[in-house]
């Protein structure tokens, strides 16, 4: 009987695509050793505001940044709100020249500063660093699909539900029985904001969400997950 060449099994390779343990920046960047620094943000304080020179790459260590776009009729836009564990100012890494948006420290707030050769660097040198960001932002890419889909074939009630269940579920476990307190606190004008509705419409509905029990509102905002999320997936 012919003989055959023994087959070798090559090593199955796997992205995970999960949120990751936090912080996972001081770990992994830990390798940069220049170029790199740590900035300290109070509540308000500005990361980097749109057209300013994009040159570096933002990890936050610790605390809340909320993205936003200004449009040259000075509308303001919220597209989303990061947490630990995340980045911005990525698009440095593609060729942007300018920030196109804003990001803003909604709390006390850490972030690492790398500069965008240093982590070009360690991007090609350090593999787990560069799964880890590939991860992210394939992550990202698939909420912001979510996000477009939300806009264009929700009506304003399903997408008020959907912001305030992942504002929630920002640094919180989903299955909490008491319900997740939204944390800083958050303005109904903003909410108009991410939503893309009036803040007179977000008056409404969150009265509805208080009545059917979905939400307790009283200076402060906590969501039952469980509850909303039926609302979120419901026809």
């Amino acid at each position: 009987m012919p003989s055959h060449p023994p087959t070798t099994s090559k090593p199955k390779v796997s992205l995970r695509i999960e949120k990751l343990a936090e912080p996972w920046p001081t770990s992994l960047l830990a390798g940069i050793v220049s170029g790199k620094s740590r900035i300290e943000l109070r509540k308000s304080e500005t990361l980097y505001s749109q057209g300013d020179v994009a040159d570096s790459v933002f990890f936050i260590e610790s605390g809340k940044v909320r993205l936003s776009v200004l449009s040259k009729a000075g509308k303001e836009a919220v597209v989303g709100t990061l947490t630990a564990g995340e980045f911005c100012g990525e698009g440095c890494l593609s060729g942007q020249l300018r920030r196109v948006g804003t990001a803003r420290a909604t709390m006390a707030t850490v972030v690492v500063c790398v500069d965008k050769a240093e982590l070009v660097r360690a991007l090609h040198e350090q593999h787990p660093l560069a799964e880890a960001f590939l991860a992210k932002l394939l992550v990202r890419n698939i909420a912001f699909e979510e996000d477009l889909c939300d806009q264009l074939f929700n009506h304003s009630e399903k997408r008020l539900a959907r912001v305030l269940l992942k504002l929630a579920r920002i640094g919180h476990q989903p299955t909490d029985i008491a319900g997740v307190v939204i944390t800083p606190k958050i303005s109904q004008e903003t909410l108009a904001d991410m939503v893309g509705t009036t803040r007179s419409r977000v008056n409404f509905f969150m009265n509805k969400f208080r009545r059917l029990g979905l939400i307790d509102y009283n200076g402060e905002i906590r969501v039952h997950p469980e509850l909303m999320t039926d609302v979120v997936l419901s026809d």
